[in-house]
């Protein structure tokens, strides 16, 4: 809990200088392409090692990543010379949040028996965003238990539409 509240504050920090900087995109394709180079273990581990030098671990880092946004790259030093770089991971979903609100965009997670195809998923995209008065990304899962329908979380809800939730609802009042 403490790591996310600290990753929390920092992605607000970061995003403040965006902000002012009027550098939204690029902080965020660069805090995208850091997380991505921390999930690769080796270069993790290489990073968070207290045996080796700060020098050779932001040589590392130049090599890997190449034009980022400088500020971008501060802030890996940052977390690099505090020992917190496992946190970054943390604080590019919480900056991704931030722009979502600031952008008033909702991700949303439709899971469904069958592939939608992207005119299902525009279609239902416009229906939630209509629901939540926002813009809506809609990530999609095809999951064969559910039968039919469609569950979608956003915002924290839960929708079940799906034929199995539909069963079970059913089995409950009849028992």
């Amino acid at each position: 809990m403490a790591r996310r509240y600290s990753a929390r504050r920092y992605a607000r920090a970061v995003f403040e200088i965006a902000l002012e900087k009027e550098r939204l995109g690029e902080w965020q394709s660069g805090l995208e392409e850091m997380a991505r180079l921390a999930r690769d273990r080796q270069v993790a581990l290489y990073l968070e090692s207290t045996d080796i030098k700060f020098e050779d671990k932001a040589r590392l880092l130049l090599n890997k990543l190449g034009d980022i946004e400088p500020l971008v790259l501060n802030l890996v030093y940052l977390l690099i010379t505090r020992g917190r770089f496992g946190m970054l991971s943390d604080i590019v979903d919480e900056y991704q949040q931030l722009l979502d609100d600031y952008n008033n965009v909702e991700r949303a997670e439709a899971t469904t028996a069958f592939t939608l195809d992207e005119d299902d998923k525009n279609r239902l995209a416009k229906k939630l965003g209509d629901i939540t008065g926002k813009t809506v990304i809609v990530r999609h899962k095809v999951d064969r238990d559910l039968l039919g329908g469609v569950v979608v979380r956003v915002g924290g809800k839960l929708m079940d539409g799906s034929t199995r939730g539909k069963l079970e609802a059913l089995k409950r009042e009849l028992s």
